[in-house]
């Protein structure tokens, strides 16, 4: 009895050590391809192309001009906004000026001194007048008359000045505002035309290579449509699929193996793993059959000059991150 219950406990170590001895240690190869995300650039209304600065396979810089569109009607608004604007600037410059001319003013500015003059001479009268008065040798109705006309001459000379300062005030505080918040507005409009101006000319928004050329010089190009596809260097991805019992070998950030026929192999990082499974896709590139249910995974290569969208790759990753 002890013999057998010997033999039972040595029989279930065995049975839990199988997996540890035949554990496939060795890295595992998946199917993929290389994917890239193709920036597919275009006008934002439509036109003629009347210049194309690139070529096919060219490789451009950031802001290397691509393509240019006819822009006579956009040269026509960012004229017209201009003309629009220095308009409304002259009259505001007009409305914050003083409202009389320079000589105007100086006219003034003389009649301010003729009243002065005529105000002095008519308190003199009125003072000499209240003396005769005092006197007895002046009457009432003559001291009545010289208190009138020094108190006509002083309002005389009141009106004058008030018509200087008037004269050297700007325009009303409700047509200055409209005034400036016209400016605004016409700036507001020359900058919307410059930039609708500045969008038919279209330059490169990264480094990367020209794909393809979809219209040439002198086509007429729909609203919306592309006219390069440019591939920057960054959007190369590394896509294949994992069969869902090896799924947990895998992790976010985890270096793989990428090779291709008669090609250099890179390292790549596993930049994405989907949540959710799904079947295969139609299009894998692998001559045996595959596992039903499988997640996708992409990859960021180190060299992504190094590949090519499309082609196919073995990927290769150790039995644990």
């Amino acid at each position: 009895m002890k013999r057998i219950l010997i033999v039972v406990i040595v029989a279930a170590a065995v049975v839990a050590a199988l997996p540890f001895l035949f554990y496939d240690n060795t890295q595992r190869v998946y199917q993929g391809w290389v994917e890239a995300d193709t920036l597919f650039i275009g006008a934002d209304t439509s036109g003629r192309v009347v210049k194309l600065d690139v070529a096919e396979g060219q490789e451009v810089a950031p802001s290397a001009p691509l393509f240019s569109m006819d822009s006579q009607s956009e040269e026509a608004a960012v004229g017209a906004a201009r003309a629009s604007l220095a308009r409304l600037q002259a009259e505001l410059e007009l409305a914050e000026a003083k409202q009389k001319r320079p000589e105007e003013i100086d006219m003034l500015h003389a009649s301010e001194r003729e009243a002065v003059a005529r105000l002095e001479l008519a308190s003199q009268d009125l003072d000499r007048t209240r003396v005769l008065v005092e006197r007895g040798t002046a009457t009432k109705a003559t001291l009545d008359t010289a208190t009138a006309t020094e108190a006509a001459n002083r309002a005389v000379l009141d009106n004058v000045r008030s018509q200087i300062t008037l004269a050297n005030l700007p325009a009303r505080i409700e047509t200055l505002r409209q005034s400036r918040e016209a400016v605004a507005a016409a700036k507001a409009d020359l900058a919307s035309a410059e930039a609708a101006l500045g969008r038919r000319f279209v330059s490169a928004p990264a480094t990367g290579s020209i794909e393809t050329i979809y219209y040439r010089t002198g086509e007429v190009v729909p609203a919306g449509r592309p006219i390069v596809a440019l591939l920057p260097p960054e959007n190369i991805r590394i896509r294949f699929f994992v069969p869902e019992t090896e799924i947990a070998l895998l992790s976010l950030g985890q270096s793989i193996r990428v090779a291709c026929n008669n090609c250099q192999a890179t390292e790549a990082k596993i930049s994405f793993i989907a949540k959710t499974v799904e079947y295969t896709p139609p299009v894998i590139y692998s001559l045996e059959e595959r596992a039903k249910l499988v997640y996708r995974i992409e990859a960021i290569p180190t060299d992504p000059n190094a590949l090519r969208p499309g082609q196919p790759v073995d990927v290769s990753a150790g039995a644990s991150p």
